[in-house]
């Protein structure tokens, strides 16, 4: 199954309730994830742009947009950012992919 980065920063309000109640919500977010197919591979706080970091294995780019979109309809988050992740094998064979593609760039 493919990886996913999703980065979440969280609204004013969103902290003002777990400043409220601390805990984690790890435990909250796993059966929505298993329920779209996926698993939680890892998880961070950070600071900076964004306050959460996960690594999602999810089976495709739909439900990881379903994840998405869920999230961001519970009202914490302020912003949701989704990017795919590629292995290193995936990564080689899109080189090679790229290199057998005839393309070339213009003007050459």
């Amino acid at each position: 199954m493919p990886y996913y980065m999703i980065q979440v920063a969280y609204t004013a309000e969103a902290w003002a309730a777990q400043f409220q109640n601390p805990k984690d919500r790890s435990g909250l977010l796993r059966p929505v994830v298993e329920g779209l197919g996926g698993r939680i591979v890892n998880r961070w706080f950070s600071f900076g742009d964004y306050d959460v970091v996960l690594i999602v294995d999810m089976p495709d780019n739909t439900s990881a947009s379903a994840f998405a979109i869920a999230a961001s309809a519970g009202g914490g988050p302020r912003t949701i950012k989704t990017t795919p992740l590629m292995t290193a094998e995936e990564n080689v064979e899109a080189l090679r992919m790229a290199g057998a593609s005839g393309y070339s760039p213009p003007g050459s």
